[in-house]
């Protein structure tokens, strides 16, 4: 896609308008349109790395990355969504490939551990995640524990 702009930031280095822009995001996928309601600000987002590209100033894609030790042993994804406007455009394979190189080469660490929704399966089966057998439901949303060790480069 052209004049899409990669950013990636800690937390604290989040501006006012680009913590906005992703709650907004994230409200906007999770809440509204997958009608899952639940607390979006969990106390996690301040560990996180977010990784997210945009254009003209919209948000298309966003991820938040995990060092180990805070949702899993391992590192982790999670709310990795694309907009509507920009599915079925292989954005979402790009930015899982952005997440998994940052987690190889920011936090050293080669396994990652994700709670995919079960249709994301064979999404995360492309880059490699096994299903560890754990199924369960998240705000009422069917989900798989996945497993990716080691990660081969993306």
């Amino acid at each position: 896609m052209k004049g899409l702009i990669w950013k990636i930031k800690s937390f604290s280095e989040l501006s006012t308008e680009e913590l906005y822009k992703i709650l907004a995001i994230r409200q906007k996928v999770f809440v509204v349109e997958q009608e899952c309601y639940y607390l979006d600000a969990d106390n996690y987002d301040q560990k996180a790395v977010h990784l997210w590209a945009e254009q003209n100033g919209e948000i298309l894609a966003y991820l938040r990355v995990f060092p180990e030790n805070i949702k899993y042993k391992e590192a982790s994804i999670g709310r990795v969504l694309t907009a509507l406007s920009v599915r079925n455009k292989n954005l979402g394979k790009t930015l899982v490939s952005f997440s998994l190189q940052i987690i190889l080469n920011q936090f050293k660490t080669k396994s990652v551990r994700i709670s995919a929704q079960d249709y994301l399966i064979k999404f995360y089966g492309n880059f490699g995640f096994k299903d560890t057998g754990k199924k369960y439901l998240e705000d009422d949303i069917p989900h798989t524990e996945m497993l990716l060790s080691p990660i081969l480069r993306p």
